[in-house]
């Protein structure tokens, strides 16, 4: 079980029998009646997001969930195949069955797939993960300075914003937790 003092980003559980994880929470004492805790809720089946207050001391469930580690073998269209590590089965889900960060997979890099009642609902890639840029604008000479940012397309197709100066050809460090660039890889 899970009390409101547990919650943190990320914490997974089950609301309405249904599988979320907290992406905001914040704890709040009014002068007067009993605390309280504001979050903001991920399901991890639709996608939607719900905003709810708990009183403070509820208790939830936590989702049955099983994480298997695999590593990322090939893209074909919309079907990503995945091979178990440990007894070497192949996988193939759908794009949209392994979340926002399908697109910053890259081949034969490992993640972590969730599985909720037989069937994918969630990729977990490592923390930091290096790519190439592919596509950016020209960074203007005397940009560095103002702290702008420009979109950038990396060699997984997908966009993250990063600083004016960057140019295509540089590996870059992303954080997949907020999908924004963290520094140059040299």
């Amino acid at each position: 079980m899970i009390s409101t003092t547990d919650f943190r980003g990320g914490v997974r559980l089950m609301v309405d029998g249904e599988p979320f994880y907290i992406v905001e929470f914040q704890h709040v004492k009014p002068g007067k009646g009993g605390a309280f805790v504001r979050t903001k809720l991920k399901s991890y089946l639709s996608g939607n997001v719900l905003d709810r207050t708990f009183r403070s001391g509820e208790r939830f469930e936590e989702p049955d969930l099983e994480e298997r580690e695999m590593q990322f073998l090939y893209a074909t269209g919309d079907d990503y195949t995945f091979m178990d590590t440990d007894s070497y089965e192949q996988l193939t889900f759908e794009k949209q069955q392994l979340g926002d960060n399908a697109d910053l997979l890259k081949e034969n890099m490992n993640a972590k797939i969730l599985i909720y009642e037989h069937r994918p609902i969630d990729v977990e890639l490592p923390i930091f993960i290096e790519l190439k840029v592919v596509e950016a604008e020209p960074g203007v000479r005397g940009d560095t300075a103002s702290g702008g940012t420009k979109p950038a397309i990396v060699e997984t197709g997908a966009t993250i914003k990063v600083p004016l100066y960057l140019e295509v050809g540089t590996t870059i460090k992303i954080d997949t937790r907020t999908r924004a660039y963290v520094e140059r890889v040299r």
